[in-house]
Order: C-alpha cells, then sequence, then structure tokens
C-alpha cells in the first residue's frame, strides 16, 4: 500500500553544502523508490543552495515554530510516517504529531548524536581527554527523551549506536544503525581516476557553520601546515567549505600556499585533483561527508581518529590516522610522496564504500524496520515504557 510520509526538517536540505544535506536526500530516495508519497516541511527559511525538492516530486510546506496552525496541517495531511530531522524538530512538532496522528510512525533521523560532539567539544576547550561520563550534559537527556518519545530512531555511526545501548541503555528496539546509502563505485570510474603524478595539492573540506570544521581549519593554519610546507614548499593547501566569513577569509595566505577557496560548485572536480585530503578534526561526531567526496574521487585522507570514527569498519583507512601534530604532517608528506601508499590508500578507499555503505542493504534494513513498525506498532509502543 502507498505510504504517505512527512519529513519535518531543521532546515532545507543542502546537499553540495552538508552531510547532513546529502543523507536527507538519500532517505528521500529510498523513500521515492518505493512510490511513496513525500511532503517536506521546515520552519526555516531557504537559502540560495536549497535544494529544490518539488523538481524531485516532493511537497513542499511553511511551517512556523510554536503555530497552532500546525495542528491543522497535521491533521489534514495524515501522514502514515512522520520523520524528524535532529531532535530539536522532535522537540518542536512531535508532541503536535502525537496528538492529532497518534496512529502515524514517528521516526527521528539524529544525523549525528549531538550531545556526544557537545561534550567532545567542550572537553577540547579544557585540554583534557573526553570520557563517556563527559555526556552527562542537559543537551543529552534532552536528546535521550527524544529518542524515547519516537518510535524509532535512525543511527548514522556504530560507534554512536553503542553509545546509546551500552552507556545509556536504551532499547535495541527502538534503534537502526543506518549509515550513509551509496552505490557501488564502478570498474570504469575507478579507471577514470586521475593518476598520482596528475595531482597535486592538498584539499581540506568542511562547511565552515560547523564548529569542528573551523576548528580543524584553525589547527591546520597553525600548527600543521607550517610543518608540511616546510618540506614540501611548492605544495599549496586549498581551504573548501560553505558559508565561509571574514574571519575564514582573513586566514588566506598565498605566500603560505594557505588558499581559502570558500565553497565549490563541483565537490567531485576539485577533490579529483588533488592528491591528499587533510582533515585534522579534534572533536566532532556522526559520519563526515568530505571522506565520502574523496573515496569516491580517489583521493587519500589523513585524519585524526574522530574523524576516521565508524566510517571505515574494521577496514584499513583509505591514508593515515594521526591524532598528533607532528605524526600528522609527517603522515601527510608520506602520503603525498609515496606513490605506492597513495595507491594502495586510494585502493582501501574504494573497499570502504563498496563494503561499510551500501545502499541496497541499508536501504533493506530500513525498510524492514518501517514495516514491522506497521505491523506491531501498538505492541511497540506498550514495550516502550
Amino acid at each position: 500500500m502507498k505510504q504517505k510520509v512527512l519529513i519535518i526538517g531543521k532546515v532545507w536540505p543542502e546537499p553540495d553544502s552538508s552531510a547532513a544535506g546529502s543523507r536527507m536526500m538519500q532517505l528521500i530516495d529510498c523513500f521515492q523508490n518505493q512510490k511513496w508519497e513525500i511532503g517536506f516541511a521546515s520552519a526555516a527559511n531557504k537559502s540560495p543552495f536549497s535544494t529544490s525538492l518539488e523538481k524531485r516530486g516532493v511537497n513542499e510546506f511553511e511551517i512556523h515554530l510554536n503555530d497552532a496552525r500546525f495542528d491543522t496541517f497535521i491533521q489534514e495531511y495524515q501522514p502514515d510516517m512522520v520523520l524528524f530531522d535532529r531532535f530539536t524538530s522532535e522537540e518542536q512538532f512531535g508532541w503536535r504529531v502525537a496528538e492529532h496522528c497518534p496512529k502515524a510512525i514517528r521516526v527521528l533521523d539524529t544525523e549525528d548524536l549531538h550531545c556526544l560532539r557537545a561534550a567532545r567539544q567542550e572537553a577540547s576547550k579544557q585540554k583534557k581527554e573526553f570520557t563517556l561520563l563527559d555526556l552527562s550534559i542537559p543537551i543529552a537527556y534532552r536528546e535521550i527523551a527524544s529518542i524515547y518519545r519516537c518510535d524509532l530512531t535512525l543511527i548514522i555511526s556504530e560507534y554512536e549506536l553503542n553509545v546509546l545501548l551500552n552507556h545509556f541503555k536504551v532499547d535495541q528496539n527502538l534503534l537502526l544503525y543506518l549509515p550513509f546509502m551509496l552505490d557501488p563505485i564502478s570498474k570504469s570510474e575507478i579507471e577514470q581516476f586521475p593518476a598520482f603524478e596528475q595531482r597535486q595539492d592538498f584539499i581540506s573540506v568542511g562547511n565552515f557553520l560547523h564548529e569542528p570544521n573551523w576548528d580543524a581549519v584553525l589547527y591546520l593554519k597553525n600548527d600543521i601546515w607550517p610543518l608540511i610546507r616546510k618540506q614540501l614548499p611548492k605544495a599549496n593547501l586549498l581551504v573548501y567549505g560553505a558559508y565561509p566569513s571574514h574571519k575564514v577569509d582573513s586566514l588566506n595566505n598565498l605566500k603560505e600556499g594557505f588558499c581559502i577557496k570558500g565553497r565549490t560548485e563541483n565537490m567531485n572536480e576539485v577533490m579529483r585533483k588533488a592528491k591528499v585530503l587533510l582533515a585534522p578534526l579534534r572533536f566532532g561526531a556522526g559520519l563526515k561527508g568530505k571522506f565520502i567526496d574523496a573515496m569516491k574521487n580517489g583521493t587519500p585522507s589523513v585524519t585524526s581518529a574522530i574523524g576516521a570514527e565508524a566510517m571505515h569498519a574494521n577496514l584499513p583507512w583509505c591514508g593515515e590516522i594521526q591524532n598528533e601534530t607532528l605524526s600528522f604532517a609527517e603522515s601527510a608528506i608520506k602520503l603525498y610522496t609515496s606513490k605506492l601508499m597513495w595507491q594502495n590508500a586510494q585502493q582501501n578507499g574504494v573497499q570502504i564504500i563498496q563494503s561499510v555503505f551500501s545502499r541496497e542493504s541499508h536501504e533493506k534494513n530500513l525498510l524492514a524496520a518501517l514495516s514491522e513498525l506497521k505491523k506491531n506498532l501498538s505492541k511497540l509502543r506498550a514495550l516502550n515504557f
């Protein structure tokens, strides 16, 4: 039977600006493949970079916070399922959905575990090592409460799934591991990767509104890049990202080879020209779309343990994982200059995409979980005290 789905978005999707935007479009594609009717509602303003959902056959609705007109809207729309984009959307609209459409399945897509990102950021500011005990913060109470209010929560990271199961003791029936859902890289696409000799320069990628990315750029500028540039004086670091501010632009220094490029209209093109991606993330959560872009274009990377977290299962990383400044710089130099090391890293990236992020298998798991929910909703809700 044809399902009617309403997605309540924190923002209008910008797949070219952030991994969250790409993730949302993957979910929409999955639902459309089932011929489901989809509506997308948001209280946010659209930006010039918001994708046109209507052109993709998705109905768009403008809603408002703390507005009783939403009650009338949801009663008239009568969705079979409501998907909340991040827990703040569920906080704002979930109770209205529950009251006026009690039979609708309520699904939360966390994007990443916000409390984990916040706690790690605070630990980084205090220059102390993060532990799970740092998660006892107000945002965690809000986020876990939101999970309990929903029938199913989509978790993008296996690490975060384990935190919820083992630290917060959330019932496994309420959670579904659902990472990025990607098509495999074809043999012809691999053959078209530019070769080691055809590439030059390092690249950094990340939406500048996202605090972990801004911190990583500052870390590169002040600590890591000077070490690399000293050994590779002809190399440049090209820094790409949506929404660069004046403080971002002020870091631009062509003499030092530190080049602020801002937003790119073609991420695949700039990624394929670069030889190595640098991403020294010191805090954060979820999965990082920059590595997907790199692996899909055959570009190895150097990152931290947090950057690589939950991105590669037990497979070898597509480059190097280093947490210390000097070792990070040394690994970047080696990867940039060693053809054999670079080629092996590239092959590892292809294997990660093929094995960890299979669209077919993850879509199958999602649809099976939703089908089970629909059949046993009353029973499952009764078990969720």
